[in-house]
């Protein structure tokens, strides 16, 4: 079984939709104050924060790097996990997180002060970076499955001096379990491994009873696949969501009970 991703086409009409349909971009109209505030100095923060120049200058040098790594697939495109062989340059363009997204997690960081900070889904380690440096006091838990990529996401945070990472390295079903079963509290989450409907329901499931009040769980492309989508609406209906952000290729939940009323926004970006 594959998971079955929208076409480009069906993916660009599902995005002229979303931005014809959602808020604009700049909070007018939106009345939930705290909404208001995450777009206007989270989203719309324009300023070119240190952190930027260092990770960029890591992206592009890991664009041009042609060495290869074997790659185990435990996530959408693969049932097996099997191997295969594929170049730093081609990870770091289609599997790490363009700029624009990567950097809104930074800000999400550097904003909120999470404490502690997971992630699924380490890849070479451009959006862990960001996330450990918007809150360089944070503990940053990530977590990849392949083994390959792991090492060089561990050689990434090395040559950027980054000490606030601990990179847990296996299938997350396994890897998991143990490493929530020994922590007290999640402030931040990034979901970003495994695109398929049930493995996001059950790591939403896992970390719900570990997330503090003012906690915020970010899922990656909720709009890939018809799998995603379902997962998406599945997670903004549950009970303990009392606020939910579409981005089209982030969606985010806030975990706070003095929301008290469900809100769900759909905002330009």
């Amino acid at each position: 079984y594959i998971c079955a991703v929208f076409s480009p086409f069906t993916l660009a009409i599902k995005y002229l939709r979303y931005w014809a349909t959602a808020s604009n971009g700049r909070g007018h109209g939106i009345h939930s104050p705290f909404v208001f505030d995450f777009v206007r100095e989270v989203l719309n923060d324009r300023r070119q924060y240190y952190a930027y120049e260092t990770v960029e200058a890591l992206r592009a040098k890991l664009l041009l790097n042609r060495s290869t790594v074997a790659v185990e697939d435990f996530g959408a495109g693969s049932t097996t996990g099997a191997g295969k062989e594929r170049t730093i340059a081609s990870i770091a363009k289609n599997a790490a997180k363009p700029k624009k997204y990567a950097q809104v997690l930074f800000r999400m960081a550097n904003r909120y002060q999470p404490k502690r900070i997971l992630e699924l889904g380490t890849s070479l380690g451009i959006s862990t970076a960001y996330l450990a440096l918007g809150n360089p006091h944070a503990m940053v838990l990530s977590f990849e499955g392949a083994k390959a990529i792991a090492e060089k996401a561990l050689s990434n945070f090395s040559s950027l001096g980054i000490e606030n990472i601990t990179l847990v390295q296996g299938n997350f079903d396994n890897t998991l379990p143990k490493v929530l079963g020994a922590v007290d509290q999640i402030d931040m989450a990034f979901v970003d491994g495994n695109h398929r409907r049930e493995p996001t329901i059950r790591y939403f499931q896992s970390l719900l009873p570990l997330m503090s009040p003012n906690s915020v769980i970010i899922f990656d492309d909720i709009h890939w696949s018809q799998e995603m989508e379902l997962a998406w609406k599945e997670i903004c209906d549950h009970p303990a969501v009392l606020l939910s952000v579409d981005l089209f290729f982030l969606g985010i939940v806030f975990i706070n009970p003095a929301f008290k009323v469900k809100q769900h926004f759909t905002v330009r970006f």
